[in-house]
C-alpha cells in the first residue's frame, strides 16, 4: 500500500504516528496506519513503559493479543514494537468508526502486566464500487417531471473521509442526480426526471453514475444506468413509511415474523397488484438471515441470529406492481438484534508461574488471568471467584483482568505437592451463566527440614577382641523434604579417643549409616568412647543434625590372674619363705596376692592349694590367699616344704595361674609376722610393752587424724570435683611438695565405668596421706600398696570395676601416720550404699621389715553386710 502513496503522504503518516502515541488510563496507545510493511517500528515500548532494555530478555517479556493473530512483536535487543504481519483495517474492524487492537505485555521477575492499545488508522486503499455494474431503470413516458427513481448506493470499505462522499451523473437533457442522506450517514443517489420523456424520439437513455470518495488521492467507481422509456402505467407503489425499524431477539427461531410491510398503488387491476422483494444491492448476509413473503410483505427470520456477530442489519425492500411498464417503490429496513445471555464467560490464563517454591512470600504473583463474555450489558459483566480454603486470592486490575497471588503460607511440599486451583467465572445475566477452569500449580520443595535421627543418643555394647571390620551399629535419619533435599549422607565428626582420632577406631558407611570397627578392642585399654555421627542432606544450603553413639566395650575373660606378691614369684622365680618350727596352728606363713586385669566376675579371684609336700600342714584361704598352718609343726615334718598355689578367676572360661612357694622350717626362729588375731592370747612382758606403745600411738594418731580430717574436709569442699572423682590431698608440710614422694590413689571415670588408680611414690618419706573412693566388687576386697626400690620411679594402676552395684560408693578416710616396725593401725572405713551407711570395716596395716627391699603391705578385709 505504501508503495502506491506519494512520498509526502508517507512522511505525513509517520509524522502523525510518532505524535499520536499516548498513555490513557494507565494504558499506552499508539496510532498507526493500516497496511504498514512488516518490520516497521511502531514505537520504543521499553522506553515508553520505563523498562530497561538489557533486562527484557531476563525478565522474559512476551506479547499477547486478544485478536488471536499476532500482528506485532517486541525486539528484545532494542525494546521496539514492530509489525510482523499485514494489517487490514477493513478486515479487522469493518465499518466501525474506531479500530483498536488491544495488546498485553507480560514480564516476569517481578510479574507485571501492561496494557497497550494500537489504533489502526484507515487509509484510502479501497475505491467505491457498485454491486451491479449495469442497472436498468424503466420509466413510463407519461411520468411527470420531478419523479424520483432511487439508484444503487456504492460501497466503500473505508471509513470516514475515505468513504463515499458524492455521486456524479453524466450530463444529459432529461435527468439530473440528487443525493439523499440517510439518518445513519449513508448517501443514496436518486435519478430525477427534469423533462418529459418521448418514447418515439428516444426510447433508451444511457447514463453513467460515478461514486467518489473523500480520500487523497480521490478514488471512484462507476455504474452504467440504462433508462428504458415505457408506455402508460403511471403510478408506482408507495410504502407507508420510508424506513421501518424493529427489534428482534437473537434467540428468535427461523420462521419468526419480524415486520409487516405495506405499500399501496393508485392504479387499478394488474397495474395495482404489488409484489415485495429485496432490493438488488442487498447483501448475501441479509439474504441468509431474513426472508420476505412476496405477496404480504411480511419479513421473517430465515437463519440463526447472533447479536455478538451483528447487532444491527440495514437493507432495502422494493415493492413492484405488475403493470406495463412495471413501476416500483422502495423503503429502508433497520432490524436491531437484541442480546440474550447465551454465551458462557471465558477464562483466559495470560501468564502462569509454575512451579512455585513452597516458601514463597504472601502476595507472590502466580498467574495473570482475564475473563471475557461476548454478550453485552449485564450479560457481559464477569466476576471471578476462587475455590474456598485455598492459599490463593484474586486481585482485580484493569478491566476484567486479575492477578492470582498467594494469600497465605503454602503447605509444605512434604504435604501438598500440587494445587489444582479452581476458578469460576460468572456473568451478571439472568439467569447467570458460568464456566470453570482448573489451574495446576506445582509446589517445589525447599530444603527447610534437617535430617532427624531415630534417637538422639545410641548405646552400643561391644565385646572386646571382636573381628576387625565387623558392624557395630546402624544409625538412621530421615528427612521430610523431597528429592535431593531428602537424600541423607552420614559421617563421623572428628574427635579424640585417648589422644587418637576416632577415625582410627571406626568408620561409617555414608549411604546407610552402618558403623564398622577398624580393629578389635581391648577392654583393659579402652572401656568406653563416644562417636558423634552427623547426618547431612544434599540440599542447598545443606542441613544437618548430630547424634551421639556411646560405645561400651564389654569385658571378656581374656586375662589370667597376675601374682604381685610374693614379689619374687611375681617375677617368675621361686618364692622362699622362712617359718619357725615352733609355729602353732593358724600361724600366718605368707600371703599370696594377685590381680586380674579383667573386671567384674572375671576379676574375682580365689586361691587354693594345688600341691604340697605335706598337705596336712598348710592351708590357703580361698579369698585372701593367706597361707597358714593347719596344725602345729612337729619334729617329723621336713624342713623344706614346697607349696603350689593356684589362683583362678570367676570368668568364663576360667583363667588361672600358679605360684610356687618354698618354706624353710628353722629352729629358734622368732615369728616375723605377728598374728594380730591371736596376739592378745600370748601375754608376756614384751607384749605388755607393745600394747602400751600401741595405746600411745593410737591416741596420738587419733588426735592427729581429727586435725588432718578437718583440714582435708575444708580443702575438699573448696576444690571439690564431681561426686565420683577421687583425689589425693597432701598436707602443707615440706615433705609433700615433691609429687613423686607421695602415694596417690584416685578414681577415674570413663563413661559409666569407674576405676581406681593407685600411684606409687618415693619411699623416702614414711608419711602417707590419701583419700580414696572405690566400688565394692566381691565379699573380700584386697588392696595392696607396694613400695618400689628407692632408685626407681614406679606407677601401678589397679582397676576395680563395679559390675553389680553401680550406685554404691566406698568412702575411705585415712590419717597421716608414720608406720613403725611392728605397729598396728586400725582405720575406719565406712561403706555407703544408696545413701545409707553400713557398719564400719576395720582395715589393718602392718609394716614388715623382713623382706628386702622394705615394703608396706596394706591388707584390707572388707566384709560387706547385706540387708
Amino acid at each position: 500500500m505504501w508503495n502506491r502513496l506519494p512520498t509526502w503522504q508517507v512522511f505525513l503518516w509517520w509524522h502523525h504516528f510518532f505524535l499520536l502515541w499516548t498513555t490513557i488510563d494507565g494504558q499506552t496507545r499508539y496510532s498507526i496506519p493500516e497496511e504498514l510493511k512488516q518490520g516497521s517500528v511502531v514505537g520504543n515500548i521499553a522506553k515508553d513503559l520505563g523498562l530497561v532494555v538489557s533486562e527484557l530478555h531476563r525478565r522474559k517479556l512476551r506479547l499477547t493479543s486478544e485478536a488471536g493473530k499476532q500482528y506485532f512483536s517486541v525486539d528484545l535487543g532494542k525494546g521496539e514494537l514492530v509489525v510482523t504481519d499485514r494489517i487490514d483495517r477493513e478486515e479487522m474492524c469493518g465499518q466501525k468508526p474506531s479500530c483498536l487492537l488491544p495488546l498485553e505485555l507480560v514480564i516476569d521477575n517481578p510479574l507485571q502486566l501492561h496494557r497497550v492499545e494500537i489504533e489502526i488508522q484507515d487509509t484510502n486503499d479501497n475505491a467505491p464500487s457498485f454491486l451491479t455494474k449495469e442497472k436498468v431503470v424503466k420509466i413510463a413516458e407519461l411520468v411527470n417531471p420531478g419523479a424520483r427513481f432511487p439508484l444503487e448506493s456504492a460501497q466503500d470499505p473505508d471509513v470516514g473521509v475515505n468513504s463515499v462522499r458524492s455521486y456524479m451523473l453524466t450530463k444529459n437533457d432529461h435527468f439530473k442526480l440528487t443525493v439523499k442522506t440517510h439518518k445513519d450517514g449513508r448517501k443514496i443517489p436518486e435519478l430525477v426526471l427534469e423533462k418529459p420523456l418521448d418514447r418515439e424520439k428516444m426510447p433508451v437513455h444511457n447514463l453513467i453514475l460515478t461514486a467518489v470518495d473523500g480520500g487523497d488521492p480521490v478514488r471512484s467507481g462507476t455504474s452504467e444506468i440504462t433508462v428504458i422509456v415505457l408506455d402508460i402505467n403511471d403510478n408506482a407503489p408507495q410504502f407507508e413509511k420510508q424506513v421501518y425499524e424493529t427489534n428482534v431477539s437473537e434467540k428468535a427461531t427461523p420462521g419468526t415474523e419480524i415486520l409487516h410491510l405495506k405499500a399501496t398503488d393508485a392504479d387499478e387491476g394488474v397495474n395495482g397488484e404489488i409484489e415485495y422483494i429485496f432490493a438488488e444491492q442487498t447483501s448475501d448476509l441479509v439474504l441468509s438471515l431474513f426472508a420476505i413473503e412476496s405477496s404480504t410483505g411480511t419479513i421473517v427470520v430465515r437463519g440463526n441470529l447472533d447479536h455478538e456477530t451483528n447487532s444491527l442489519h440495514r437493507f432495502d425492500i422494493t415493492a413492484k406492481d405488475k403493470g406495463n411498464p412495471q413501476m416500483d417503490g422502495h423503503c429502508g429496513i433497520e432490524i436491531k438484534i437484541l442480546d440474550i445471555n447465551d454465551n458462557n464467560p471465558e477464562i483466559i490464563v495470560t501468564s502462569l508461574t509454575s512451579p512455585v517454591p513452597e516458601d514463597s512470600a504472601v502476595g507472590t504473583v502466580i498467574a495473570l488471568i482475564s475473563a471475557k463474555d461476548p454478550d453485552s450489558g449485564d450479560n457481559g459483566k464477569v466476576m471471578l471467584t476462587l475455590s474456598p480454603k485455598s492459599p490463593f486470592k484474586l486481585n482485580p486490575s484493569v478491566s476484567n483482568h486479575y492477578s492470582l497471588v498467594t494469600n497465605g503460607r503454602l503447605d509444605h511440599r512434604e504435604k501438598v505437592s500440587e494445587y489444582n486451583i479452581e476458578i469460576t467465572a460468572t456473568d451478571s445475566g439472568s439467569p447467570p451463566l458460568s464456566s470453570r477452569k482448573i489451574i495446576p500449580v506445582t509446589i517445589t520443595d525447599v530444603n527447610d527440614n534437617a535430617p532427624v535421627f531415630t534417637q538422639k543418643t545410641y548405646h552400643v555394647y561391644l565385646k572386646e577382641n571382636g573381628v576387625p571390620g565387623a558392624i557395630l551399629y546402624s544409625v538412621s535419619a530421615s528427612d521430610l523434604d523431597f528429592g535431593e533435599n531428602a537424600k541423607v549422607s552420614y559421617s563421623i565428626l572428628d574427635s579424640k579417643v585417648q589422644d587418637v582420632s576416632v577415625s582410627s577406631y571406626v568408620y561409617i558407611n555414608s549411604d546407610n549409616g552402618s558403623i564398622y570397627s577398624m580393629h578389635s578392642f581391648d577392654y583393659e585399654k579402652l572401656k568406653v568412647f563416644q562417636i558423634q555421627v552427623q547426618a547431612k542432606d544434599q540440599g542447598s544450603p545443606s542441613l544437618s543434625s548430630n547424634a551421639t553413639v556411646h560405645v561400651f566395650i564389654l569385658d571378656q575373660n581374656d586375662n589370667a590372674p597376675a601374682v604381685i606378691y610374693p614379689s619374687s614369684a611375681a617375677m617368675g622365680s621361686l618364692s622362699h619363705q622362712r617359718m619357725p618350727r615352733s609355729a602353732k596352728a593358724g600361724h600366718l606363713v605368707t600371703k599370696v596376692t594377685a590381680v586380674d586385669a579383667d573386671s567384674g566376675h572375671n576379676a574375682w579371684l580365689s586361691y587354693r592349694l594345688a600341691e604340697a609336700t605335706d598337705a596336712s600342714l598348710f592351708t590357703v584361704n580361698l579369698y585372701t590367699g593367706e597361707v597358714r598352718t593347719k596344725r602345729a609343726v612337729s619334729e617329723q615334718d621336713d624342713s623344706s616344704q614346697r607349696l603350689l598355689i593356684e589362683i583362678k578367676d570367676d570368668g568364663e572360661p576360667i583363667q588361672s595361674s600358679t605360684v610356687t612357694v618354698s618354706i624353710i622350717l628353722e629352729d629358734g626362729l622368732h615369728e616375723p609376722i605377728l598374728d594380730l588375731r591371736h596376739k592378745a592370747a600370748e601375754p608376756s612382758k614384751k607384749t605388755g610393752r607393745i600394747t602400751l606403745y600401741l595405746i600411745l600411738s593410737l591416741a596420738s594418731v587419733s588426735v592427729l587424724s581429727l586435725l588432718t580430717f578437718f583440714i582435708l574436709a575444708v580443702k575438699c569442699i573448696r576444690n571439690s570435683r564431681s561426686s565420683s572423682t577421687c583425689c589425693m590431698r597432701r598436707t602443707d608440710s615440706d615433705d609433700y611438695k615433691n609429687p613423686n614422694r607421695n602415694l596417690q590413689i584416685q578414681l577415674n571415670t570413663d563413661g559409666p565405668i569407674k576405676y581406681v588408680e593407685v600411684l606409687g611414690g618415693d619411699m623416702l618419706s614414711q608419711s602417707q596421706s590419701f583419700r580414696s573412693c572405690m566400688s565394692p566388687m566381691s565379699e573380700y576386697s584386697d588392696f595392696t600398696l607396694i613400695k618400689p626400690s628407692s632408685t626407681t620411679d614406679f606407677k601401678e594402676v589397679i582397676s576395680v570395676l563395679d559390675a553389680s552395684l553401680p550406685d554404691s560408693t566406698w568412702t575411705f578416710e585415712s590419717q597421716q601416720v608414720s608406720l613403725c616396725a611392728g605397729s598396728i593401725i586400725c582405720i575406719s572405713l565406712s561403706y555407703w550404699m544408696r545413701g545409707q551407711c553400713c557398719e564400719p570395716i576395720a582395715w589393718e596395716a602392718v609394716q614388715r621389715d623382713l623382706l628386702p627391699p622394705p615394703s608396706i603391705l596394706l591388707t584390707v578385709d572388707a566384709f560387706k553386710h547385706w540387708d
